[in-house]
């Protein structure tokens, strides 16, 4: 499993008799890595001292890092999920002008919450945000402390209860992200892979293990900044604090740990959308409750089907989720927009009715409305610049950005 054993003895190693010694390994790159290296579970004291002291110089000046309210580094985290730091730190500003602690979180609509997150994907996580600040609200208004108790909240897994719990409330907690992950793989040559039994309670062993006594705020910091910065995908050996301890390092195999698991499969999906106008507004439907993208507005669309082209696939959806019969009248090109584990190829069109009056359904000002709404809970007519006060996947933005170059744009000719 690895070279080393999470109980093994300080003291001095034995090794057989009458073999010779290794030469060391040569690295990728063809250098010799440096001598003198220290095994790093018979040097944990030194190990982090180093740890601690390269974060007291080199530690990034985030935002949630002034004050470290258990408020800030919650949705901090969350937010970084999935999200790369300085776009975080970006929507992280926005998210505290707009909802400064956890009682205007819990007091604003799900839409201005949903509105805020858009462009970071996962949509449950922001209403799993939402939710958890009511519930924080009806228990008194004060975040719990524990990492039990925030385990508890809605949305919470393991890894953001103990961020949480170590950087707000400095609990003795090891944090386990991808970055601890890939470092201590690389300091105790995990040899499997680290998302998976038996790798992944080996590294938790060991996280736990590397923490100092009173110390997890700054520590667990350290860990995912040093994974972050220097450990990462592309090494930065020359500078790193623990290269002396590194038995990757050490044995030349940097690049071969972590070991990576089975790639999950991208799925390719070909959809048509289309951007219904009539007298000046355009007509946008809410998801439904469940599923990708719930209670998100949209132009309606879907799949095109394998004996159809895109603009014969956006007419049927348009007629099946809303009954309006339309006709297209200009496309929009397409639009290419990647997910975890998918990636959406969005053809796009302008289309307008075939008839004004073939429904007696009509909103204040006139218009048409469906007689049905088979895939969404609510629609509406809105002016170009009443989309940017709306909930859109990525790829729906994209479309309207295309089209309305700016929030005061006119409903472009077709």
């Amino acid at each position: 499993m690895t070279q080393h054993s999470l109980f093994q003895s300080a003291g001095p190693r034995i090794e057989p008799e009458n073999v010779p010694a290794r030469p060391p390994a040569s690295t990728p790159g063809g250098a010799v890595p440096p001598p003198g290296h220290q095994a790093p579970e018979e040097h944990l004291d030194a190990l982090r001292e180093a740890l601690l002291d390269w974060f007291a110089g080199h530690k990034r000046p985030l935002p949630w890092r002034e004050r470290y309210t258990p408020y800030e580094v919650w949705i901090s985290e969350v937010m970084l999920q999935q999200t790369q730091m300085e776009r975080g730190v970006a929507y992280f500003r926005r998210w505290m002008e707009r909802f400064p602690d956890v009682a205007t979180l819990a007091a604003a609509p799900e839409e201005d919450v949903l509105h805020a997150w858009e462009g970071l994907g996962y949509y449950n996580r922001a209403r799993n945000l939402h939710r958890a600040a009511r519930h924080i609200m009806e228990q008194g208004g004060v975040f719990p402390e524990t990492p039990e108790a925030i385990r508890a909240l809605p949305g919470i897994g393991p890894y953001t209860a103990a961020a949480i719990a170590s950087i707000a409330f400095n609990r003795p907690v090891a944090c386990v992200d991808a970055n601890v992950e890939r470092v201590v793989a690389r300091l105790f040559d995990v040899d499997s892979p680290v998302k998976q039994e038996p790798a992944a309670s080996t590294i938790r062993r060991w996280a736990e293990t590397l923490l100092p006594p009173g110390r997890a705020r700054e520590h667990n910091q350290a860990m995912m900044e040093l994974g972050a910065l220097i450990c990462g995908k592309k090494t930065r050996c020359d500078v790193c604090p623990l290269e002396r301890f590194c038995t990757a390092r050490h044995l030349g195999i940097v690049h071969e740990r972590p070991v990576p698991g089975r790639k999950t499969p991208i799925v390719p999906l070909t959809v048509a959308s289309g951007v219904l106008s009539c007298r000046g507004k355009i007509f946008v439907q809410q998801r439904l409750n469940t599923g990708a993208w719930a209670r998100l507005w949209e132009f309606p669309g879907g799949r095109v089907e394998a004996d159809e082209s895109p603009a014969e696939a956006v007419v049927r959806e348009f007629r099946g989720e809303t009954g309006f019969a339309v006709r297209v009248r200009r496309p929009y090109g397409i639009i290419r927009h990647g997910y975890t584990t998918f990636r959406v190829t969005l053809h796009c069109f302008g289309l307008e009715l075939e008839d004004e009056n073939a429904t007696s359904l009509r909103d204040a000002e006139g218009r048409p409305l469906p007689e049905v709404l088979t895939a969404a809970t609510a629609c509406r007519w809105l002016a170009p610049e009443e989309l940017n006060d709306i909930a859109l996947p990525a790829a729906h933005r994209k479309l309207a950005d295309r089209i309305f170059q700016n929030a005061q744009a006119p409903l472009p000719e077709q």
